[in-house]
């Protein structure tokens, strides 16, 4: 039974969820606009990051997005209404902080994907660890096309794919298949329509049946070592092997193994 989530920041336009499992579920609630980003929508997707990552309870995260679509991007009827300069930063420093406060999230994060994501749509994609998308879902970073270039989309998409993909996206401004980003890597699995639910649900249950704490080292120090060059990685990898090495949850784990029988975690 899944029962609301207490959020920082009660607004309609998130709705956030938690079952008895530990997955929690953050869906964006703006069907009418395809779930843009609005300064306030952006505003409540962090709030209920942030209530997620430090709730115990919670051992992972699913993404999705209401209506007939994950997400169009930034809401631009409302960046046209305030072209003023500090209303414009504080909406592209405020996405900033979203999509870190996904990577940043101890919480491994699932995107449940279908209809368009497009732009900073794309992008949330591109923030999440992992993501599913319904087979006929499309994908695109169009600023091109407005003059506007997808600059801070570049920045997760970049970082999923190799670079000629992501300049042709950046480039062309087309939408592209799921399929075509599954083939790229942006997706890691595609689901019909009936079957979305259950897949994302699958891999979210396996994923909340491992240490909370083994998935906070492991995401941690993926990201941190994605920037760092191979001997410091290494360097700081085996640091963190060492580290979880001392978990209960480790030894557990081993013993377990060992003994031919499943774990008891104590996220400890």
């Amino acid at each position: 039974m899944a029962t609301p989530i207490k959020m920082k920041s009660i607004t309609d336009l998130v709705v956030c969820n938690k079952d008895e499992r530990g997955i929690a579920s953050i869906a964006i609630n703006r069907p009418n606009a395809y779930n843009a980003l609005s300064l306030d929508c952006m505003a409540s997707l962090i709030a209920a990051f942030d209530d997620c990552s430090a709730d115990a309870g919670v051992r992972v995260i699913v993404l999705s997005g209401a209506g007939k679509g994950f997400c169009a991007g930034h809401d631009l009827a409302e960046l046209k209404a305030h072209p003023e300069r500090a209303f414009q930063e504080k909406t592209f420093s405020t996405c900033s902080k979203l999509m870190l406060s996904i990577i940043e999230s101890p919480k491994p994060v699932i995107a449940k994907v279908h209809g368009v994501a497009t732009a900073a749509g794309c992008q949330l994609v591109a923030s999440c660890d992992l993501a599913v998308a319904e087979e006929r879902t499309r994908f695109a970073t169009p600023g091109v096309n407005l003059g506007l270039f997808c600059s801070t989309p570049m920045v997760a998409l970049s970082r999923n794919v190799s670079p000629k993909h992501a300049m042709e996206m950046l480039l062309l401004g087309d939408f592209i298949s799921a399929q075509r980003a599954h083939e790229m890597g942006f997706i890691n699995y595609l689901a019909t329509a009936d079957e979305l639910e259950q897949r994302v649900d699958e891999l979210a249950a396996k994923i909340a049946s491992k240490s909370s704490l083994t998935l906070k080292i492991g995401k941690r120090a993926f990201y941190r070592q994605l920037e760092k060059n191979l001997v410091e990685a290494y360097q700081d990898c085996g640091q963190v092997m060492v580290e979880n090495m001392m978990t209960r949850d480790a030894q557990e784990g081993i013993s377990a193994f060992i003994e031919k029988r499943s774990p008891v975690w104590q996220d400890e």
